[in-house]
């Protein structure tokens, strides 16, 4: 979240409300969660971006769309660890609606894997390095990406190891022996979406907030 004296004149109170937002969402989950154990993995992750994101922001501004994302992401992991991802009430709904075998809630969950770090490597990309718009970005934030995926599956490949049964809510396989390779497929295409969607939105961004230059 992007707070205090981070908070530039065009995103006025946005920061304060999606902390606050997001600190609600962490209080309803853990109130209700349906394994405690499975609760604390999936929101770790959450936990400890909060604090991280606002000891960055002290010193570093961020574009409103990254903050909206992260804020969206930081919800949707915190739903799944409420319910597990195999019990997320609107994955069941959508599972009935079309006959599927599976709760896809968790594929939708590594889509954002994929998208939302994606657009955290553009930024990076774009304020930190000699990177302009243009396909070799692209390619990069795809990477980054992908590897932030395959990091994910090795702790949760880790995890299974550790705790064994334990950790099943948590990895969401759902008896699928492909799961650990749809989940990076789901982040790949998370990342492409976002690239394609989202790339000239945020360069606007970036440029109104003077975080760069034109590029001509």
């Amino acid at each position: 979240m992007y707070f205090g004296s981070a908070v530039t004149r065009r995103s006025g109170g946005l920061g304060w409300i999606l902390l606050f937002g997001v600190v609600a969402v962490v209080v309803w989950s853990r109130l209700g969660a349906v394994d405690r154990l499975t609760w604390w993995l999936e929101s770790l992750w959450v936990l400890v971006g909060i604090p991280m994101t606002i000891v960055i922001a002290r010193t570093h501004r961020v574009t409103r769309l990254l903050l909206v994302l992260l804020a969206f992401h930081g919800v949707v992991l915190l739903v799944g660890a409420r319910y597990t991802y195999e019990l997320v009430p609107i994955g069941e709904w959508v599972q009935a609606w079309i006959g599927g075998a599976r709760n896809d809630f968790d594929r939708f969950g590594h889509f954002l894997q994929g998208f939302v770090p994606a657009m955290i490597a553009r930024e990076l990309l774009r304020r930190t390095s000699s990177v302009g718009k243009g396909p070799w970005l692209i390619i990069l934030c795809i990477a980054c990406a992908l590897a932030f995926s395959a990091c994910f599956e090795m702790i949760e490949w880790r995890a299974s190891v550790l705790l064994g049964v334990a950790a099943d809510s948590y990895l969401g396989s759902q008896g699928d022996p492909w799961d650990a390779q749809w989940d990076m497929f789901c982040a790949l295409l998370g990342s492409i979406v976002a690239m394609t969607l989202l790339s000239r939105w945020h360069e606007r961004e970036l440029i109104e907030d003077g975080l760069v230059r034109r590029q001509g």
